[in-house]
């Protein structure tokens, strides 16, 4: 590296590393370009070093001691599970370096220049790159921002070793015999479900009359009722006050139904959502337009304002989705190589992976009508079909949201066991713009969760075979 006063000059540089970052660069260097990526942290960002892939690894532990305790319809009982909670964090761990050492090859495998160091926007094609040793200049032709987001920090609830934000709560190195969940979005119900599978008394208090507020309330019913089978205690319109830290837990007090109450716990995990990292990088210098809320505004190629300038993923509107950042870089990247895209969110799938786990992608029931769009909800319960009762795990149902005119896929929403696997079917009839009788008439193996799909789109087309 050219170091100095002489920039080095690059054809694209990408400002983040996460998995918008990294994929931009990747699909970026293979168009042609001669690409840089820059970024202060761990390459994977937030979702492969503290978020998506540690707290998946994490519920699926909750998932294995659950099956472990055995399951008294089966006739499968345990006295007892033990759990090395240093095992499994030292699991964790190794899914995480196993990923981030892989993006690692894919950048160097596709020739693009890997940078650590913190970036400061000169003007609309400079940056200062600093570390600890030094500042570097970086000239370039196009630039892509992804720098991603922060969990948000209430005033009366500062982080601290008994405070903890999601990547806190992924690290804690003994199973908490309590733990408070201030916030009942999808982090909260994650973290909070998964510590409630290893044992865990856990609270969830929400400012919101439900939790999972984006979801339809039939969805998260069903999340609701088996969180309340494992012990969770659910708290909504409740206003979480301040909380007192002791050496060996944490009192916290919040207001609900008009009531000053008080709960103590191990720790106290805040979830109240996520900021975005557009501050102190200088985009005021370059005269990138934001929102109030700091988000980025950009078109349907994500370019900021500035036309050589893009943005993409927790930075700019629309849900904090690893997979969304990941398409917006390639749209971004093949948009500076002149192809004609654009982003269309209409098939970007939403996932909780609560238990059961929910996913929705496209429209709902509610969203058609407000769109004017006239509509068909077929709805295929779980417990109707056989893989699923084989699982012993019934509850849920998969409805599928369908254009009355013709049949055509427009949407759809799961809540069940494998719902993360399931809405890509979905999601790909709606890309494919598949109608009801292509779905039904789509063989399906059987004994299979996937032919809950095929049966609701029969049920679409009025010719239920396994429901009436």
């Amino acid at each position: 590296m050219v170091v100095g006063d002489f920039p080095v000059e690059v054809d694209t540089l990408v400002v983040g590393a996460g998995p918008g970052g990294y994929v931009a660069a990747i699909r970026a260097a293979q168009l042609g370009q001669k690409v840089t990526i820059v970024d202060k942290s761990d390459l994977g960002g937030t979702c492969l070093n503290v978020g998506c892939i540690p707290s998946k690894a994490l519920i699926e532990a909750g998932h294995k001691a659950q099956a472990a305790g055995g399951d008294e319809d089966l006739g499968i009982t345990t006295e007892k599970v033990n759990i090395d909670f240093d095992k499994v964090q030292d699991w964790k761990s190794s899914v995480v370096n196993r990923l981030t050492t892989g993006v690692e090859s894919l950048l160097k495998g596709n020739k693009v220049d890997i940078v650590k160091g913190e970036v400061y926007f000169v003007d609309d094609t400079q940056v200062k790159i600093m570390d600890e040793k030094q500042s570097q200049t970086y000239k370039y032709k196009d630039c892509i921002i992804a720098t991603g987001s922060s969990p948000i920090e209430i005033p009366s609830f500062p982080f601290s070793e008994r405070v903890l934000d999601s990547t806190g709560g992924l690290a804690l190195k003994e199973i908490p015999e309590s733990i408070v969940v201030i916030g009942g979005g999808y982090i909260g119900v994650e973290l909070g479900s998964a510590y409630a599978n290893l044992g865990s008394q856990v609270t969830i208090l929400e400012g919101e009359k439900e939790i999972l507020g984006t979801f339809e309330k039939s969805m998260t019913s069903v999340v609701k009722k088996r969180l309340k089978k494992n012990g969770v205690s659910i708290i909504t319109s409740a206003m979480a006050k301040g909380v007192e830290e002791r050496e060996d837990g944490v009192t916290v007090t919040y207001e609900a139904d008009g009531n000053e109450e008080t709960v103590d716990a191990d720790y106290v995990l805040v979830t109240v959502g996520r900021k975005p990292n557009t501050e102190e990088i200088g985009l005021d210098q370059v005269g990138i337009e934001v929102d109030d809320k700091g988000l980025i505004k950009v078109d349907e190629q994500s370019r900021t304002n500035v036309k050589n300038i893009y943005a993409i993923g927790d930075i700019v509107a629309g849900l904090p989705l690893a997979h969304k950042a990941s398409y917006e870089g390639k749209v971004a990247a093949e948009a500076i190589s002149g192809k004609k895209t654009a982003v269309d969110y209409l098939g970007m799938p939403s996932v909780v992976f609560s238990d059961p786990e929910m996913a929705s992608v496209g429209y709902t029931e509610a969203e058609a009508k407000e769109a004017n769009i006239e509509v068909k909800a077929a709805k295929f319960p779980f417990a109707a079909n056989g893989r699923a009762l084989s699982l012993n795990d019934t509850e849920g149902s998969l409805k599928l949201i369908t254009r009355k005119e013709d049949g055509l896929v427009i949407g759809g929403q799961i809540v069940g066991a494998n719902a993360s696997d399931m809405i890509a079917e979905v999601g790909l009839a709606i890309e494919a713009g598949m109608t009801a009788e292509d779905v039904a008439l789509t063989v399906h193996a059987h004994p299979t969760l996937g032919e809950i799909t095929m049966e609701a789109a029969d049920v679409a087309l009025g010719t239920p075979i396994h429901t009436m």
